[in-house]
């Protein structure tokens, strides 16, 4: 009943975000319309709460996954270098491939995230104990790091203001035909659930996992390989959203438990909800003019994030 419940607050949403807008809609018009309102809503309402969806629902089961492979409940692409490292990525497109095709850029977005990735989890394996706050933090600092070459040679090559579109998420610009890519999003979910009783496993520990007669190794890599792509191809179609999978699989857990398997599909939606409620907010906070939603998450989730934190340390 729960989850029954939960899909009916996202079909109200998706309704909401759908309605809401500098040239509003009422559920009335829908059976009505002209050729206008036709327009605005085929071509950017309903593409925008699609992918409103599919990327609220990815980051937050990308974090999911981050956090079981790395112990730690604080750990996601945006805390552990991986969004930065695909935005290095698409520089390095920018300089030397300006020409290139999304595929072309979204994979070597994709090659950027995955290699930064596997040298935050080789940088925190030498860490003597995984401290749960320290983790996120050498991610953080690894995170600007990057960021911060490729910051330098934007400016050095004249790209800081195209490079700015990748550092606000933002869905306003989001068009039929300019957001398909991220229907990619859906196979990879598809994977993680099938593998969702392999990713709980392998958070368990190596040894363990290997009691289990799992390979703990393939097992890590085919989920950073899946956390890689799916955040290449978001940072590409929207822009950098940050926090989103770190605190949606945390409240998540602390209601449902941490079996994957059982809170796989809740954290999926649970993104949905909240990036969604976050659009809304940033669509009528000072209408007619609209706020990038990474703004409105970015404070939201530090809120959260703290918040987290607090409770962290006083359990």
């Amino acid at each position: 009943m729960r989850k029954i419940g939960v899909l009916i607050i996202l079909l109200l949403l998706s309704m909401a975000s759908i309605l809401i807008g500098i040239k509003e809609l009422s559920i009335v018009q829908l059976f009505t319309l002209n050729d206008s309102q036709r327009l605005v809503l085929l071509m950017t309402r309903v593409p925008r709460t699609i992918s409103l969806i599919l990327a609220g629902a990815t980051l937050s089961v990308s974090g999911l996954i981050m956090q079981h492979l790395t112990q730690n409940k604080f750990v996601a692409p945006s805390t552990a270098g991986t969004m930065d490292s695909a935005r290095l990525g698409i520089l390095v497109v920018m300089i030397f491939f300006p020409s290139a095709p999304l595929l072309f850029r979204s994979f070597v977005a994709f090659l950027f995230a995955l290699g930064g990735t596997l040298l935050f989890v080789y940088l925190i394996n030498l860490l003597p104990a995984k401290n749960q706050v320290m983790v996120p933090l050498i991610g953080v600092m690894f995170g600007n790091i990057v960021g911060s070459i490729a910051t330098f040679f934007a400016y050095q090559f004249q790209l800081v203001q195209n490079m700015s579109s990748w550092l606000q998420g933002n869905f306003a610009t989001v068009m039929k035909g300019s957001y398909e890519l991220l229907y990619l999003t859906v196979p990879l979910l598809v994977v993680v659930y099938l593998y969702t009783y392999h990713f709980t496993i392998a958070g368990m520990g190596a040894d363990l996992a290997a009691n289990f007669g799992l390979h703990y190794q393939r097992v890590q890599l085919l989920g950073l390989i899946i956390v890689a792509l799916a955040s290449g191809v978001v940072l590409i179609m929207v822009g950098n959203i940050p926090f989103l999978g770190v605190i949606v699989p945390n409240l998540v857990s602390w209601r449902y438990g941490d079996h994957m398997k059982q809170t796989i599909m809740i954290t999926a939606v649970s993104g949905s909800l909240f990036l969604l409620v976050c659009d809304i907010l940033a669509r009528v906070l000072i209408a007619p003019y609209e706020i990038p939603v990474s703004v409105v998450v970015g404070t939201l989730g530090s809120l959260i994030f703290i918040a987290l934190l607090m409770r962290r340390k006083r359990g």
